[in-house]
């Protein structure tokens, strides 16, 4: 029996199965948050104060949501079509948050996401679009500010729109600038390249002259895969050299190459438009990889066997296709999706993430209520990132608990030295000793600082047992304070 038609057995069984199942404690619960013409988020460009006021509190509702369900990642769109989201010297500030490219929206938006996230105890990816740089119209609207004005000489136009040119000399130059500005001026968790690849119908790309140049006897295909491979080397190494524990990774297309089960595969990443994450992988280059992974069937589960097969011990999320329930997309049932949570649960691997944000939030077929209270139902750690650092950091020290209105404060002693550094998981029981590998034994994870607040939906005597335990940027994590019990009488006074 293919392994793969575990997923029909999966769809009879339903949640009979499902219940008897853990939830994972290790697992990634990810969004793309799409800024590019305000898909996701902002709805209306800011204009005033209050139109700024607007966009943040709608971010916050966003993130909000995410955290009820127990979303621990984002992966917020800095660099759209050759515009940005973030103070820049390089590259024009999207028109999507204030009106007009090249201006900001009188606040930083990078910087508001990070700190809106890292809150809520969720990373944050800055996503670039790599290679696309806009169609004649933006590029008109961006004038002189455009890299197409700016540096010509990087730029190919190619069916209707522009693309910076993987295979000529200063490109990859010019995108680790654009990292650069990034990871240097903010706390973001990772970066995260899309289009990192050749466009569709790849093969009739104008790049020959740049191939007569330096393609040194390579065969075409083997010389443009090298062209995005050599710029994701030196990426890699460059972050690494700097904050070692921003993880790099990449949205590929969604089958890497064609495989024996299925040998008529299609459009791969590999074959198609010559990107080679199998190698950034098998390189150590990459962190993680999200491949959108946006098909059915045969389509689907064969090929997350493929990607985690090649892995090389790295993180394989595969991205689902929450906006293909959609009536005027595909119209699948939320069950296509689930199924395809549990195949990658259960077949290696580390999580998912949806795309987009807003199909999962405005709970399309009722997908964002199957997330909050079955699947999601308890927070989960990141997994550790034990190959770039797997130091153990000491465990904070016993907890200190009370009681104020209706909540319980917990409290802790940051190990020293280490208070930038760490963050903390919130484990508890009631009338019980606590497991901290078990998800539902799980308050909190991804806590900044050294406190947390428990509301109280109720006030019945009961005992509580609590412990903490730190994590490094790597998610390594500690072993686990002391555990402190405190008993709660409703009466006190």
């Amino acid at each position: 029996m293919k392994r793969y038609l575990y997923i029909a057995l999966l769809s009879l069984i339903g949640l009979m199965l499902r219940a008897e199942v853990p939830s994972p404690k290790h697992e990634i619960r990810a969004v793309w948050l799409t800024t590019i013409y305000g898909l996701d988020w902002p709805q209306k460009p800011a204009t005033t104060e209050y139109g700024r006021k607007m966009q943040q509190q709608e971010l916050c509702q966003i993130l909000d949501r995410l955290k009820e369900a127990n979303f621990n990642m984002v992966f917020v769109q800095v660099r759209m079509r050759g515009d940005v989201i973030y103070k820049s010297a390089i590259e024009p500030a999207s028109k999507t948050f204030s009106g007009k490219y090249g201006v900001m929206p009188g606040y930083d938006p990078l910087a508001f996401v990070i700190e809106e996230c890292h809150k809520r105890g969720m990373e944050c990816h800055a996503w670039m679009v790599t290679f696309p740089v806009g169609t004649d119209k933006i590029v008109k609207e961006q004038g002189r500010n455009s890299v197409v004005k700016r540096m010509p000489s990087l730029c190919k136009r190619f069916n209707g729109e522009w693309y910076l040119d993987p295979g000529v000399p200063g490109t990859d130059q010019y995108i680790l600038s654009l990292v650069k500005e990034i990871v240097n001026g903010y706390d973001v968790d990772g970066i995260h390249f899309d289009y990192i690849r050749y466009p569709e119908e790849a093969k009739k790309f104008p790049d020959r002259a740049a191939y007569n140049k330096s393609g040194k006897g390579m065969p075409l295909d083997e010389w443009r895969r090298s062209n995005i491979t050599r710029m994701v080397s030196m990426i890699y190494d460059w972050i690494k050299g700097v904050k070692p524990w921003i993880q790099v990774s990449s949205s590929p297309l969604g089958k890497y190459s064609r495989i024996p089960k299925v040998p008529n595969a299609g459009w791969t990443a590999y074959e198609s438009v010559y990107q080679d994450p199998g190698k950034w992988l098998q390189q150590g280059k990459h962190d993680m990889v999200v491949p959108m992974m946006y098909y059915k069937f045969d389509n689907f589960f064969p090929f997350v066997d493929n990607w985690v097969e090649i892995s090389n011990g790295r993180i394989v999320v595969p991205g689902l296709g929450a906006y293909r329930m959609d009536k005027k997309e595909a119209d699948w049932e939320k069950n296509d999706i689930t199924d395809q949570i549990d195949y990658s649960r259960y077949y290696g691997g580390a999580g998912c993430s949806f795309f987009r944000c807003a199909n999962v939030l405005d709970n399309t077929k009722g997908i964002y209520d199957e997330l909050k209270n079955v699947y999601y139902k308890f927070p989960a750690q990141l997994p550790p990132l034990k190959w770039l650092d797997d130091a153990v950091p000491e465990a904070p020290a016993e907890i200190k608990v009370r009681k104020e209105n209706n909540e319980l404060e917990l409290t802790w002693d940051v190990p020293e030295g280490k208070s930038d550094s760490l963050s903390y998981t919130v484990y508890y029981a009631i009338n019980d000793s606590v497991d901290t590998q078990t998800s539902s034994h799980m308050l909190a994870t991804g806590v900044r600082g050294n406190s947390f607040r428990l509301p109280l939906t109720d006030e019945i005597e009961r005992m509580y047992s609590f412990c903490v335990t730190s994590s490094t940027r790597y998610r390594i994590e500690s072993k686990p304070s002391k555990e402190t019990i405190y008993y709660l009488l409703p009466y006190e006074k």
